[in-house]
């Protein structure tokens, strides 16, 4: 333990210490000024941290605190691979939602931005925790505040919408706690110094190594991945989604569409193929079919969807179950894809929903078949909404090529014919974007349509920064990879 503050102590205080300044603002303007601020300072320390990787700075990204020294727990957090790119993913996004809404108003906004910041706390806890009970702590937190922001800043059936998230997620973190103390009975004991009394250890090291029965993994890779399901969410544990997108403030959904899901990926990359790897190779195939269905299916709904909400919601589905099928085929392209994937669909679909809050701000409704010609009155905005469209549907020479190429290929090592099958997404894709921006952008402006004006500069510099993303690392994804060349290869068969 050093005498200096790490990367990943500064990660999580300045967004917990910001929350809390958040609640005792006096205004509206000063909560907004503060959670900008904070998230700014948050970004700062994400951006010099990749200056400070490897082994050589290890000192510089991990800390290890006694915290529950009795029962084996410890304060033990780490900043480095697949926790690396979706801490940074984390830092980008709040910053560049608190811009580019910052012309919306809210009740008693004090207590909005201070939990929009416990949420991103809980979040980098969750990517740097290396102790489960520690992770699971986070897991936690990171959902409690968006409870509260649905149920209370949401529309009209937020209740609804919020009870069925509380009940699904609820249940989820029940399953992982189980499966959590079952394995930490089972991790090999340890001694105090004086050597008086053993105990089990929560370090992950510990639940890798621990003594579990083929019998048992099978069990418990049940419970973890139900869990983790839940969250990504994928077939059949996705009906949750849609409602509580569209019912949460577009701030909200952004953080949970964009970082939240990631979670679920997280867990799986991280927890439940490390500790139960026997029964992850054994359902492999059980996920990745499963995975494959909610592909097709959310994809084909989306095809047929009128609420702009909810379109983008089932595209997220199916964008997260190639995610999860790329994850389970083991191999190191398609773990690479997955690895470059979770960024790049966390800037994407951040920026959707950042069009889609304009769209609805300004108009009023969410429905596809009542709006029409904004184009005309907005192309500032049409022109970043098309190129993050293209990248939403993984044209070449966006970020999202890179990754959804590399899971195909994984894929296809896999099986050719559920990569066939996977890739009539590609095709499905297009035709719910492209016919999304069709109807919303262009065509003749109407009485809902007519008073629309262009984009502010908030909003200009929220989506102009993602659209350099895209750019950026579609042309160059190198240090992407580099970025969890040790994860891939760790967890590759």
């Amino acid at each position: 333990m050093g005498t200096y503050i790490t990367f990943p102590e500064l990660l999580l205080w300045l967004p917990l210490l910001t929350a809390i300044l958040c609640f005792f603002a006096k205004s509206e303007s000063m909560a907004k000024s503060i959670a900008l601020l904070g998230s700014l300072l948050v970004l700062g320390v994400s951006l010099s941290s990749l200056c400070y990787t490897g082994d050589a700075y290890r000192t510089y990204n991990a800390v290890n605190y006694l915290w529950l020294q009795n029962i084996g727990a410890s304060f033990y957090i780490t900043l480095e691979g697949a926790g690396k790119i979706l801490t940074l993913l984390t830092a980008i996004a709040f910053p560049i939602i608190f811009i580019a809404t910052n012309k919306n108003s809210y009740k008693n906004a004090a207590a909005f931005f201070g939990l929009m910041l416990l949420s991103e706390c809980g979040l980098m806890g969750v990517f740097l925790a290396k102790d489960a009970l520690l992770f699971y702590f986070f897991w936690e937190l990171a959902l409690i505040p968006v409870y509260f922001l649905c149920s209370k800043w949401g529309a009209e059936k937020r209740v609804q919408a919020t009870f069925k998230f509380f009940v699904y997620t609820f249940a989820g973190s029940l399953l992982m706690l189980t499966g959590i103390i079952y394995v930490y009975l089972h991790t090999t004991p340890r001694f105090f110094e004086d050597g008086s009394q053993s105990m089990h250890s929560f370090a992950m090291q510990s639940f890798y190594t621990a003594s579990l029965t083929a019998g048992a993994q099978n069990w418990l890779f049940w419970l973890f991945f139900v869990a983790f399901a839940i969250k990504m969410p994928i077939f059949p544990f996705h009906t949750w989604q849609p409602d509580t997108y569209d019912q949460s403030p577009t701030s909200v959904t952004m953080v949970l569409s964009g970082i939240m899901v990631k979670m679920g990926l997280f867990g799986v990359i991280k927890w439940l193929i490390p500790i139960v790897p026997l029964a992850s190779e054994k359902y492999a195939c059980v996920v990745i079919i499963l995975s494959v269905i909610g592909i097709i299916y959310a994809s084909c709904i989306a095809m047929v969807q009128d609420n702009l909400k909810k379109l983008v919601a089932y595209s997220s589905i199916a964008h997260i179950g190639l995610m999860c099928a790329a994850i389970f085929t083991m191999n190191e392209v398609g773990l690479q894809g997955i690895m470059i994937q979770m960024f790049s669909h966390g800037i994407n679909i951040i920026g959707l929903w950042i069009v889609i809050d304009v769209i609805e701000k300004q108009t009023g409704t969410k429905s596809l078949s009542q709006l029409g010609g904004i184009a005309h009155k907005a192309p500032v905005l049409t022109i970043l909404l098309v190129i993050i469209a293209f990248a939403n549907i993984a044209l070449p020479l966006t970020n999202a090529f890179v990754g959804e190429f590399m899971m195909f290929a994984g894929l296809y090592k896999y099986s050719v014919w559920l990569a066939a099958v996977a890739g009539l997404s590609i095709i499905l894709a297009a035709v719910y974007t492209l016919n999304m921006v069709q109807k919303v952008f262009y065509g003749s402006t109407n009485t809902v349509t007519e008073q629309v004006v262009d984009i502010n500069w908030g909003t200009k510099v929220g989506l102009s920064l993602i659209v350099v993303m895209i750019f950026i690392f579609g042309v160059f994804p190198q240090p992407m990879i580099d970025l969890t060349k040790i994860v891939v290869s760790g967890l590759a068969r």
